[in-house]
């Protein structure tokens, strides 16, 4: 049985106020409730330590937004996964669609991060996903599964299921619209299909994330899939009650 996983994605949004009043809220809502589920939070880069402070005795983790590929040395403005690990993080997100359309990284610099996180005993979360004009063409299946075989031919399917999927179809994220369930349950089964191509024990013990404007309106329609294992939640992340109510949603 996979268990479920729910993780906020902050992006560039937050202050000393924000984390210290989002983070007490959560706290106090995960403490109450929710034993089934896995709840990360990732802040950005200055939060972390303070989160990770905040959160201490709390089931919930801590994770980062982003990682360079190199070790620690003349790469200025970046973070190393070494850096990250001993903030006492457990998670990194790696190849967001922000990440691969606003800063060119490719599939082939999203495996790399995937590598290097999994060395750094960090669990990427490794984000997939179709632009609006690749889905209009058909291509949603082509797309995702190159962007997959592009980790799986670096790092073998022994990654998994160490390391986490999040499929987020970019027209969804930050739009308001939302794939519907079964537009994201058929995008979740390829990519479970396509892992069990090589290794079906692996591939049904791979959590599978849909990360795309989740409200807690739509959670309950959307994670009832049988191959959506939680989600990546972008602007609900920062409202304590909408994130809360969108990991309720999430226990079986």
């Amino acid at each position: 049985m996979r268990r479920s996983l729910v993780a906020g994605n902050w992006k560039m949004n937050g202050s000393v106020a924000m984390t210290d009043d989002l983070l007490t809220g959560l706290k106090k809502g995960v403490a109450r409730s929710m034993p089934d589920v896995d709840v990360v939070v990732c802040p950005p880069f200055l939060y972390i330590p303070r989160a990770v402070q905040m959160l201490a005795g709390s089931t919930i983790k801590v994770g980062a937004q982003n990682l360079d590929i190199h070790e620690p040395g003349a790469y200025t403005g970046e973070i190393a996964a070494e850096m990250i690990k001993e903030q006492h993080c457990g998670y990194v997100i790696v190849g967001h669609s922000e990440r691969r359309a606003l800063y060119g990284e490719s599939s082939d610099l999203v495996a790399q991060k995937a590598k290097v996180a999994v060395a750094a005993e960090l669990k990427p979360i490794i984000c997939v996903g179709e632009t609006l004009e690749e889905r209009e063409r058909g291509d949603t299946g082509r797309v995702v599964r190159e962007q997959l075989m592009c980790v799986l031919d670096l790092n073998g399917v022994e990654i998994f299921p160490f390391a986490i999927i999040a499929y987020e179809p970019v027209w969804a994220i930050g739009t308001g619209r939302s794939a519907s369930p079964d537009q994201a349950q058929e995008v979740h089964a390829l990519i479970r299909e396509s892992i069990a191509e090589l290794n079906p024990n692996v591939a049904d013990h791979t959590r599978l994330l849909y990360g795309g404007s989740v409200k807690p309106d739509n959670a309950q329609a959307i994670f009832s899939s049988p191959d959506i294992d939680g989600g990546l939640i972008g602007g609900a992340a920062l409202v304590a009650s909408d994130f809360l109510a969108i990991c309720k949603s999430m226990e079986r």
